[in-house]
């Protein structure tokens, strides 16, 4: 109740009028005739915008507040993740404790797979280490009766894309740091990432079985860095463990408990249901698998959920053993099927009432998210000049992404040699392998612009530097990649053409026709297949083909185009080498308007 005695509910952006009547505990046509006399006409299964359902609450004596879980973007407040916001808008007398959820990072070759391992195998209440079945990117482990949940990170890109969208999803964070190695790059990285994250840092100090270990030497470099260890007088955390021969690990795992213990782990599991996506791909005959961490509320099969841009109904639910969940409450990672595409690393994922509640979300993030990317001016080359010109940039800040360190080396000496008097050349990060959505956030968080030599930009970069406004310029000569650079700095660049993609789907099957040659079965898994479009085949992140469809039918008929959802049968020209598995990406040239 309100302060002037009106009841109070909550309300979606959007709302048919069934629900609404429902929430208010009211007749339909009660509701229909009230829109009648607004001047809106509608029907029991129409969708009402936030406004208009007001409208109608309002004369019935209820006051209305938005429902903030489910607006379209979700904010953040500061570096406050926006999932632990939720949790604060719950009722405090209904929160309990719950599984502190941890990450470990750390330098690459100091110990990180090797000590989750040991994690995973050392469960010593359950002692089912030998029964796990499958990898989901996420585990639980049992202490005195207690759990605490691991967040398979290390080789992927989740804690990456969590963090760059204010969402990651850990309580506590296990610094891994080599006894014989002590801090390198990626160790303070990690440590930035963390303190970025406001979540406690564990030192977890191995090899120190090693005879060159050397444990001081690595404290005091810790403390350098602002990790000073307990047993010198600070805060941190510092175990020492050895993942190869299994020391030390039950000593690492009471270590979480007793921090967990000191900061406000906590969750309703009867109240709203939320969390985050820990992975998710395409697997044939499941189609679209994804992990999830459950944060509050307590999700089921048959719950409809929204991540992202996908939706679906939860057909089935896995632990991380592979066995049939019936309920997951916060802190369990779970694996679901059912949604209709793949969501990203880092998404958050609601409940909805209904599908038609949750199909519009899902097109309400899609309008806006288009008026976004229509919004933000690129970082192109073209601009550069202009913008030189009018004294509002003196940098050019560059990517620079190629196929081996052969061509790495000429390159950036070839940028460095060019007159910079004007502008000045300002190389972010230069590495071999695919433009990665990594770079894109790198390139978005400094204004740079992606550059390509004998590489491509993976899917998930693309949609990305849509999204953000980024640019991506791909080359196979060198040259012509320092040219269109110093072209750039001198207001001379023609426009680019710019890859826009169309759609994506996966092969399920593979056939020979005779007389016609090998065909593959397809799922269009988002946006459309164009027969005359570009289409470029990956397997496991490596192109194997671009070129052409040779063909393009949907039930025996040559079709046009093939929309999400559907399946097809796709010649590609002058290729027949697909397989079950294989990604395809449909594209098209434009050439650039700036």
């Amino acid at each position: 109740m309100s302060e002037n005695g009106s009841k109070t509910i909550e309300l979606p952006g959007s709302i048919t009028v069934r629900d609404l009547a429902q929430r208010m505990a009211a007749s339909p046509i009660q509701i229909i005739k009230i829109l009648m006399s607004n001047g809106v006409m509608a029907n029991i299964n129409q969708l009402i915008d936030f406004d208009t359902a007001s409208i109608v609450a309002s004369e019935m004596g209820f006051e209305t507040k938005s429902e903030e879980y489910e607006i379209a973007e979700e904010k953040e407040i500061g570096e406050v993740p926006f999932w632990r916001q939720l949790i604060a808008r719950e009722d405090p007398a209904r929160l309990v404790d719950r599984a502190p959820v941890v990450t470990i990072l750390g330098h690459v070759d100091h110990g990180k797979t090797t000590l989750l391992d040991a994690i995973r195998h050392t469960n010593v209440a359950s002692g089912e280490a030998g029964g796990i079945t499958q990898h989901i990117g996420a585990y639980q482990v049992e202490l005195k009766g207690r759990m605490i949940t691991f967040l398979d990170t290390p080789g992927h890109a989740a804690f990456t894309a969590m963090r760059s969208r204010g969402a990651q999803g850990a309580d506590i964070v296990i610094l891994v740091v080599a006894a014989n190695d002590g801090v390198m790059p990626q160790t303070r990285e990690a440590i930035a990432h963390a303190k970025a994250a406001r979540v406690p840092i564990i030192v977890a100090m191995n090899k120190i079985d090693r005879p060159d270990a050397n444990p001081d030497f690595t404290k005091k470099q810790l403390s350098e860095n602002g990790l000073t260890p307990d047993d010198w007088d600070g805060d941190t955390m510092v175990v020492p463990v050895s993942a190869k021969l299994k020391q030390g690990i039950e000593d690492l795992l009471e270590a979480i408990l007793l921090v967990s213990d000191n900061i406000d782990i906590k969750a309703n599991p009867d109240g709203k249901v939320f969390g985050n996506v820990i992975e998710a791909k395409v697997e044939r005959a499941k189609g679209v698998v994804a992990t999830m961490l459950v944060y509050n509320g307590t999700l089921e099969p048959g719950d409809i959920i929204v991540a992202g841009r996908a939706f679906g109904r939860i057909r089935a639910m896995f632990d991380f053993r592979g066995r049939k969940l019936k309920k997951a409450g916060p802190s369990t990672p779970v694996q679901i099927m059912g949604l209709n595409e793949v969501p990203s690393a880092g998404d958050i994922f609601l409940k909805y009432a209904t599908e038609r509640e949750a199909r519009a979300v899902i097109e309400e993030r899609a309008l806006k998210s288009q008026q976004r990317a229509a919004a933000v001016p690129k970082a192109t080359l073209e601009e550069l000049f202009a913008k030189v010109q009018s004294g509002e940039a003196q940098e050019l800040r560059l990517i620079i992404k190629a196929d081996v360190q052969g061509s790495l080396e000429p390159i950036v000496s070839s940028l460095n040699e060019l007159d910079q008097s004007d502008i000045k050349i300002s190389i972010l990060h230069a590495e071999t392998g695919n433009i990665s959505e990594s770079d894109i956030m790198l390139a978005t968080a400094s204004h740079a612009i992606a550059v390509g030599f004998n590489v491509q930009a993976d899917a998930a970069a693309r949609r990305m530097a849509e999204t953000e406004g980024v640019s991506i310029r791909l080359y196979n000569i060198i040259y012509r990649l320092t040219e269109d650079i110093e072209k750039a700095m001198k207001g001379l660049l023609e426009p680019e053409i710019i890859e826009t993609t169309v759609g994506t789907g996966v092969v399920l099957a593979t056939f020979k026709i005779s007389k016609v040659g090998a065909i593959a079965g397809c799922r269009v898994t988002s946006g459309e297949f164009r027969r005359n479009a570009k289409v470029r085949l990956t397997r496991e992140g490596t192109i194997i083909f671009e070129g052409e469809f040779s063909s393009l039918k949907h039930e025996k008929e040559d079709v046009r185009e093939v929309r999400n959802g559907f399946e097809c049968g796709a010649g590609f020209r002058n290729f027949n080498d697909f397989a079950v598995g294989d990604q395809i990406e449909c594209y098209v040239l434009e050439r650039s308007s700036s």
